[in-house]
């Protein structure tokens, strides 16, 4: 006579590690884009305030700026951000106003912008003391927008 034997068989064991196996690989997976995202946010947060401090520095400074483009670079958060500024030309007729837009990266060869910030500058020898500021993010490569994304 056979002995009555309880408990689990080899297959269901397997069968139940199986399926612990995939239940613990998407929870690891969920983890780590939410540790992807929650950085990724944080840079974006980061290039942000890099550039509404450039733009607070230019209006504080009483300078007027040249048109065109410029690159320069700033630390923030123990990081180096890399920007470019772009001034034009606005539709104001005495030429007092121009737009600035900074457009912020973390890589200084500026693939991929991560902010942009585009605001008004009075002239400072006219008098004006309005300045005006929209802001966008952007998440695209290079310079793939016009005005705020």
């Amino acid at each position: 006579m056979c002995p009555e034997t309880k408990g689990f068989t080899l297959i269901e064991i397997m069968v139940a590690m199986a399926i612990i196996a995939i239940a613990l690989a998407s929870l690891m997976k969920a983890s780590a884009n939410h540790t992807y995202s929650a950085a990724y946010l944080k840079a974006k947060t980061l290039a942000h305030y890099v550039a509404m401090n450039e733009v607070t520095r230019l209006q504080i400074s009483n300078e007027w700026p040249d048109l065109g483009s410029s690159s320069k670079s700033t630390e923030m958060a123990g990081i180096e951000w890399y920007w470019i500024r772009e001034v034009e030309k606005t539709g104001d007729e005495s030429g007092n106003i121009r737009g600035v837009k900074f457009t912020i990266y973390q890589d200084d060869r500026r693939t991929q912008n991560l902010a942009q910030v585009q605001a008004f500058i009075a002239n400072p020898a006219s008098g004006l003391n309005a300045t005006g500021s929209s802001v966008g993010t952007g998440g695209g490569s290079g310079n793939n927008g016009t005005g705020t994304q």
